[in-house]
């Protein structure tokens, strides 16, 4: 009888364990490349995203995501381990070498037996290579064999939803899968008035433009142009839900929809305010989200990302071999079917960032920490004396080149103390605090009033005590680490400008060089 008991209770077992294993979705993860918090169901009118709005309206929409560092490969090698930059040793960095032991969730999930595959980018620029010198599959195996053009010569001629079906056909009958897709877009470069002649946009369908840069028609153009390419990522996603649809698999399918930072502008990538930092963000599940069509106003960030999907595919963070996760799962998100605040212990989400770029002597980064309420942003920047943007002599490198770039540092020649400038390419001070309430542009900064003193001290207290309890190096007096770490391209970068030898930078324009160092903030 005995015996019995234990048989029936181990099929049982069985039975569960199966039953578990059949209701692990797919996941398609899709990240788009320098896409700020633009798309219609976020009210922005002159960006078309029937994709995203899709995925929020019949799942959930985050007001407040954020990448702790607005920058290509720190902010992916976050979401690749759940770990803040300040935790991931070179990973920290730009162009940087990826340690071999920080594993990543699509490597997890490829070990245990999903069929893991990648369309477009996934981590980088930077160098991923195992403990024995090989390079990794550090988010699947690619999948980029069809080409069709874009709208325009400067857009990837990646067929992303062609790829997807690709990979599609490959996956086992039995078994989930897990499909990353990387649009290029809408990273520069870009056809300069192509979302006007190419789009049917009109200036006119622009509502505001930023506080920090001037309102003319080459900064409307340049706004309208970065839309068009947002929308050939959306033309991607509509099509591969089609295809899901078609299949019978949308309904199984985790989607997550984000970008890895703000927009390739002057003070968006490559810097820490609010449109640097601010990423889109939607998810569907049928299967996990109750009460869809809920507005999420909690803070998630990056690191939660590798915490989620491990949580989905029913692997323990033990179980992964993954470095410690500072993430938290969405799962109490999801399904809760409240809207609004959700969890009230997130209410707000770190941010900083080291070396972004090259072009600063040594190879030095721009350090800074930041916390980011509901309605208040502070940054310490730890290096107030270099230059945010990266030296002037060197074409001010954390900037890709634009038109609105090159307008505002014509603007800045003619008179060091324009305001944009200032904005955009000045020195900064070694704090910075922004009413969000009012001020979401973050042009005025209240760090320098009294009556603010006592919000700084609260700010500064629980930003220290969370990076120490991450252990942040700078928090411990060891922050020149970050800038030690070697580069994968462009080292030396200023030494040899100086000489003479002037390195390529094809992400700038020949313009963006100053011709002698400036003395004068």
């Amino acid at each position: 009888m005995k015996r019995i008991f234990v048989l029936l209770s181990s099929l049982n077992l069985l039975l569960l364990t199966a039953a578990a294993e059949e209701k692990r979705p797919n996941i398609l993860f899709a990240i788009a490349d320098d896409w700020g918090a633009h798309a219609g169901v976020y009210g922005t009118p002159w960006v078309k995203t029937p994709g995203f709005d899709r995925i929020a309206k019949e799942g959930l929409l985050f007001k407040h995501a954020y990448t702790p560092v607005a920058k290509c490969a720190p902010s992916r090698a976050i979401v690749l381990t759940g770990r803040h930059a300040w935790q991931n040793e070179e990973a920290g960095n730009h162009m940087a070498f990826f340690p071999a032991k920080l594993k990543s969730w699509p490597e997890v999930l490829a070990e245990k037996g999903w069929h893991m595959g990648i369309t477009g980018k996934g981590w980088g620029p930077g160098s991923a290579q195992n403990a024995a010198g090989k390079p990794r599959q550090i988010t699947g195996k690619p999948f980029n064999k069809r080409k069709a053009q874009g709208l325009t010569e400067e857009i990837a001629n990646n067929d992303y939803a062609s790829n997807f079906v690709d990979f599609l056909e490959a996956a086992p009958k039995e078994g989930p899968w897990c499909f990353w897709y990387g649009s290029t877009e809408p990273h520069r470069g870009y056809e300069f008035q192509s979302g006007v002649k190419k789009a049917g946009k009109k200036l006119t369908d622009i509502d505001r433009v930023p506080a920090y840069w001037p309102d003319t028609e080459t900064v409307r153009h340049d706004m309208l142009d970065y839309a068009l390419e947002v929308e050939h990522t959306d033309y991607h996603l509509v099509r591969m839900i089609a295809e899901l649809e078609k299949r019978g698999q949308l309904d199984n399918t985790l989607i997550i929809v984000t970008s890895d930072h703000g927009m390739p502008f002057p003070r968006g990538k490559g810097y820490a305010y609010s449109a640097s930092n601010h990423v889109p963000l939607a998810i569907r599940w049928p299967g996990g989200v109750k009460n869809p069509g809920r507005v999420i106003e909690d803070f998630v960030n990056f690191t939660d990302i590798a915490a989620t999907l491990l949580d989905v595919a029913g692997i323990t963070e033990k179980e992964s071999g993954m470095m410690p996760i500072a993430g938290r799962s969405w799962r109490e998100i999801w399904e809760s079917e409240k809207a609004g605040q959700v969890i009230a212990s997130r209410d707000h989400t770190l941010i900083g960032k080291e070396r972004t770029d090259v072009g600063r002597p040594k190879d030095q980064g721009y350090p800074i920490r930041g916390i980011v309420t509901q309605d208040t942003l502070y940054l310490k920047n730890f290096e107030p004396t270099r230059w945010p943007a990266g030296n002037p002599e060197t074409g001010y490198l954390d900037t890709d080149g634009s038109p609105t770039k090159s307008l505002i540092l014509e603007m800045g020649r003619k008179d060091r103390k324009d305001k944009f400038w200032q904005l955009n390419f000045g020195l900064r001070p070694g704090e910075e605090l922004y009413d969000l309430s009012v001020d979401s542009d973050c042009v005025h900064n209240l760090a320098g009033e009294s009556v603010h003193v006592e919000r700084i001290r609260s700010l500064q207290e629980r930003l220290t005590t969370e990076l120490k309890a991450q252990g942040d190096p700078r928090m411990f007096g060891q922050g020149k680490v970050f800038d030690e770490y070697p580069v994968t391209s462009g080292t030396g970068f200023y030494e040899k400008w100086m000489r003479g030898e002037k390195p390529k930078a094809n992400w700038v324009n020949e313009t963006d060089f100053e011709k002698e160092p400036l003395t004068t903030p």
